[in-house]
């Protein structure tokens, strides 16, 4: 007859790592919490929708010059 056999417990973690652990998650949650700042900071700043403008500019042609020579194309259909 056979024994199932358990899964092998793990160590507690020292003292050490658990303190490691907790900083880090707050490292995190600080992380976020900043982040989450920035992002609505980013959205109350940006404009008003509706806000069009239009800018009107006059251009003025450039100088040409006569053509050197001129081509004429005839086509012709079948």
């Amino acid at each position: 007859m056979t024994l199932p056999l358990r899964p092998a417990r793990r160590p507690r973690p020292t003292r050490r790592e658990r303190v490691g652990r907790v900083v880090l998650v707050l490292v995190g949650a600080v992380l976020a919490f900043l982040l989450g700042i920035a992002f609505a900071e980013t959205l109350d700043e940006r404009p008003a929708p509706g806000g069009v403008v239009t800018n009107v500019r006059t251009l003025t042609p450039m100088p040409q010059e006569a053509p050197t020579r001129t081509v004429t194309v005839t086509v012709t259909t079948g």
